[in-house]
């Protein structure tokens, strides 16, 4: 369902976007990394934050982690992972597919300035098995997210 939920909306939008499915699990950066020959960074992960009752969703690079200070900053408040347990019932992706697109019902999006560092980003296109190639530009576009910086720098760029 949730597949074909981010292939519905790429008809609506992106008509030109190609879903690809590949055999092997790209449930995690490391794994889908590999299952689509790029370095780590240039996997799109998608995290769901939580800031009080504001649920949102933050894609960042995939060798990244968000920055406490920055986030405060940038949401006006300390922000929290969303539990396991409500990440597939508020996005309608699974957790390991999960990415802006085809969402079960309309969240905020925010995407980190350092997708930036790639003309081409790989977000997870609804299934544990799922991506999509696409600019980070196109990605913030059709999704209509906003740019923040919220992310500490990758280890080794």
């Amino acid at each position: 369902m949730s597949l074909e939920s981010v292939r519905t909306h790429f008809e609506n939008v992106a008509p030109d976007l190609e879903v690809l499915v590949t055999d092997e699990s790209s449930a995690t950066v490391d794994l889908a990394a590999q299952a689509h020959g790029v370095a780590p960074g240039q996997i799109a992960k998608t995290l769901s934050i939580q800031l009080k009752e504001k649920i949102f969703l933050v894609v960042t690079r995939g060798d990244v982690r968000l920055d406490n200070k920055k986030a405060k900053a940038a949401f006006g408040g300390k922000v929290k992972m969303l539990g396991l347990e409500d990440v597939e019932r508020l996005t309608g992706h699974p957790v390991g597919g999960v990415c802006p697109f085809g969402l079960a019902e309309p969240l905020p999006v925010y995407c980190d300035v350092s997708l930036k560092d790639f003309d081409i980003v790989i977000p997870a296109a609804g299934a544990t098995n799922a991506a999509v190639k696409i600019s980070p530009e196109r990605m913030a576009e059709i999704t209509s997210a906003e740019w923040v910086d919220v992310c500490q720098p990758p280890l080794s760029s």
